[in-house]
């Protein structure tokens, strides 16, 4: 056998023990008539001792060995006489009879350890070395031992796990779809999912009341730090629920697996509306671990002859507590400049500073005197030693600047404490969204959202005005900041249906060449259902109090969308093109 243990299980009590492990050279150590290596393998590290005393030969191999070569050795177990704190296996070391090299290595590219030397780019390139370092295999672990337990959790809710098709057909809505050429269908084109969504409602037609499925979906989009073109979901669907029944199931799956990966107990999840939530925080998805809630200043601001504020739709702030004295001209100066670049927009950022010694300092003390100042801080409870903050202009884009504000505000301050968890749903989201630009709506989730029951009525009679107010049956679970899932109850009426794709610009010709297959299923009895999907990737990240997803998947691509590591997309042979029917014109030098 090539081990007897692996490198990570050998304790005081082995002690006096004959063993073989098999593992990775971390790094030796040649000290004269003693060389120490660590040898590595993915449940730890245990120091091996080589002595020239003993065996001149044995020694003398083991100096040879290079970092990575992959070994086996044997040897007695005994304690060591200068211990490691920091290592389980830190109380003994092996004293090694035998050592068998089973590979040699190149040297790596880039240190191996717990924080390596090399760049994002170079890392992904080796990626197969870089999963040797432990933050990443312990990442892949939890991904492994989240999903091991979502399974355990749902299947105890009579739960039935289904896979859906992966070769499906391209839809209008959402992001743009990855698509697959079918050689036996010349000029056509299968999709990659972007969920299955469509798939897991025919199961609730076809009576699994139940069903989930931790599946991949792909969207052909751009990329940052929580996206990747291939992600994973949790993805769930109930039939005969209530919008609450659904909130409770996976409420209740959230909490479990807090409990059981991370020995965290969540209370009870507030429910906030997504009116609500833009007014307090402008975004949908708010990080409540601190307050900072929005102040509106419209009325209290506009008619005093400033006609940056007497000319804008909305005029909105807020206190930063304490932080007076610590902020210099050049602070805030640097703080306006950060607020103004291209990615938050900002055309500039008033302040009133409330100083210790009773004075105040703002950028509007021209159109504003000292007292209105003060009495306007007193009525929004601003305190000595506090700021006030402050931008206007359109509605919806000064929010959405100031939710960056206080974001940014919460980290300088120190207000976001690490392993403070706050969850809450977001509900009864808008259904549609008009677009000025391409003059018809939107829908906000998908277009099998689901009104609010009383909702309905307006929906099938209402004049164009009353379909931008109505209210979907939607939610979305957001934990610290970062919406972790979304789902809604869904229409199960082909009537109502129809009727939503009437609003979102499909012809009847064109909803039954995409749906209809969806829209026939409703004829025959299907029951009122609806369901979510958790972002896989992005609760493993959550979870571990991190921004990015990448480490949390074996094989991620880059910011371009590329694999590193395998180099794809790739160019194919002309003889695959050919059978494909694909026209070969494009040129990458040309573009």
């Amino acid at each position: 056998m090539f081990r007897s243990h692996n490198c990570g299980a050998l304790r005081i009590s082995d002690v006096g023990n004959e063993v073989t492990l098999s593992g990775w050279v971390q790094i030796s150590r040649d000290l004269g008539g003693l060389t120490f290596v660590d040898l590595r393998d993915r449940y730890g590290i245990t120091q091996l001792v080589f002595n020239m005393d003993e065996n001149e030969d044995l020694c003398s191999r083991a100096r040879k060995l290079g970092r990575e070569f992959v070994i086996q050795a044997t040897g007695i177990v005994r304690e060591r006489s200068n211990k490691n704190p920091n290592r389980a296996t830190g109380e003994i070391e092996i004293e090694v009879k035998s050592l068998n090299v089973l590979n040699v290595s190149k040297t790596p590219p880039f240190t191996i350890e717990e924080e390596s030397d090399g760049g994002d780019e170079l890392r992904m390139q080796y990626r197969y070395l870089d999963l040797r370092r432990s933050p990443l295999q312990n990442n892949i672990l939890f991904r492994s031992k989240l999903a091991i337990e979502t399974r355990k959790y749902l299947d105890g809710q009579n739960f039935v796990e289904v896979e859906t098709p992966v070769l499906i057909k391209t839809t209008p809505e959402g992001a743009r779809d990855f698509v697959v050429p079918s050689r036996m269908n010349p000029g056509q084109f299968y999709a990659l999912p972007q969920s299955p969504q469509t798939f897991k409602q025919i199961l609730m037609v076809a009576g699994f009341d139940r069903y989930f499925q931790i599946v991949k979906c792909f969207r052909d989009e751009d990329l940052r730090a929580d996206r990747q073109p291939e992600f994973t979901q949790i993805d769930c669907e109930m039939a005969f629920v209530t919008r609450d029944e659904i909130l409770d199931t996976f409420e209740g799956l959230t909490k479990y697996l807090f409990k059981t990966i991370k020995g965290i107990e969540l209370q009870d999840f507030p429910k906030m509306s997504y009116d609500e939530a833009m007014r307090r925080y402008g975004s949908d998805k708010p990080d409540v671990r601190f307050d900072m809630e929005f102040i509106d200043f419209a009325s209290d601001m506009k008619g005093k002859g400033f006609g940056v504020f007497d000319n804008a739709e909305a005029i909105i702030g807020i206190c930063a507590e304490g932080i007076a004295e610590k902020y210099s001209n050049k602070d805030l100066k640097n703080l306006t400049e950060w607020m103004q670049r291209p990615q938050i927009g900002a055309k500039g950022l008033v302040y009133i500073k409330y100083n210790e010694d009773g004075s105040i300092k703002s950028t509007i003390g021209k159109f504003y005197d000292d007292a209105f100042l003060k009495a306007l801080g007193e009525k929004f409870g601003a305190k000595t030693g506090d700021i006030i903050f402050m931008l206007s202009g359109e509605e919806e884009k000064t929010r959405k600047q100031l939710n960056e504000l206080r974001l940014e505000m919460g980290q300088r301050m120190g207000l976001i404490k690490e392993g403070d968890f706050k969850p809450l749903w977001v509900v009864d989201f808008p259904l549609l969204e008009w677009d000025e630009e391409s003059e018809r709506f939107h829908a906000m989730h998908h277009p099998f959202t689901s009104p609010k029951q009383e909702e309905i009525g307006r929906m099938l009679n209402g004049d164009h005005e009353t379909m931008k107010s109505l209210k979907a049956d939607a939610y979305d679970l957001v934990i610290n900041g970062v919406e972790i899932g979304g789902g809604s109850i869904r229409i199960h009426d082909r009537d109502l249906q129809s009727k939503n794709f009437d609003l979102l610009g499909f012809s009847k010709e064109e909803a039954e060449k995409q749906f209809g297959f969806l829209l026939g299923a409703f004829e025959y009895g299907a029951p009122p259902h609806g369901g979510i999907a958790f972002g896989f990737d992005r609760l493993c990240a959550v979870l571990n109090g991190k921004n990015s997803i990448r480490d949390f998947i074996a094989f991620p691509k880059n910011n371009q969308g590329r694999d590193m590591m395998i180099d794809a997309p790739s160019d194919i042979h002309q003889e695959q093109l050919d059978e494909l029917y694909l026209d070969t014109t494009y040129s990458k030098e040309e573009n």
